[in-house]
């Protein structure tokens, strides 16, 4: 049986077990979604976000590139942000890294890449910005770890840096925004940092919206 067709498989017992169990499942999850959480979370095939938080369809609204990055460029990421923060008004937004990431282990090396250079590049950034404390962790896997975390807190922040979150929090005091770093050995989320809404950034990334007559995102 080719690879393909066993998903497909899987799929007809997946929905044959949700109507054993509910007869109106697929009626009422077409109905609407109504998450309360972004996920921007690694492509990592091993840190799927429903299945780690144990949330059902409709609960977590999630994006996933490459090593989990908010990068003010990404139009991609930008997209599912603001729809997410003003369409369907989430209350948290979670920044979602795992140890053991190949790609922030791929911008602490310094081979050449390819394309995937200039993504990894903001890691690299990233790992500049922390180069004292991280120099000085000798061991290479605690400094990997690190460098982890680091990114996530890193991520988490560039997000305070958007228009997008900077207007909601002036519109309605939401959303809340959080870096975890999920742990594939044991199978738990650790927390990282917390910013509530109206937390202070540095003053050059502030946007004023008073009188604003047109949106610009960034």
């Amino acid at each position: 049986m080719e690879e393909y067709s066993k998903l497909l498989l899987a799929n007809k017992a997946w929905a044959q077990e949700r109507l054993e169990l509910d007869e109106d499942y697929f009626n009422n999850l077409s109905k609407d979604q109504k998450p309360l959480f972004l996920w921007i979370g690694c492509a990592d095939s091993r840190v799927p976000a429903e299945v780690v938080t144990h949330a059902q369809p409709g609960e977590v609204f999630v994006h996933r590139n490459v090593a989990n990055l908010v990068v003010h460029t990404d139009i991609n990421l930008l997209s599912v942000l603001q729809y997410a923060v003003e369409v369907l008004k989430v209350k948290h937004v979670i920044v979602c890294g795992h140890y053991g990431c190949g790609g922030v282990k791929a911008a602490m090396g310094n081979s050449d890449l390819g394309l995937i250079n200039k993504w990894l590049r903001n890691i690299k950034e990233v790992y500049n910005k922390h180069n004292y404390e991280l120099n000085n962790v000798s061991d290479e896997n605690l400094r990997f770890d690190r460098l982890v975390e680091l990114n996530v807190e890193e991520q988490v922040k560039n997000l305070s840096k958007t228009s997008i979150i900077q207007k909601a929090w002036s519109n309605r005091d939401l959303p809340h925004l959080h870096g975890w770093v999920f742990d594939m050995k044991t199978g738990i989320i650790k927390e990282i940092i917390n910013i509530e809404a109206h937390s202070e950034i540095e003053a050059i990334f502030k946007y004023n919206f008073e009188n604003e007559e047109e949106n610009t995102y960034s």
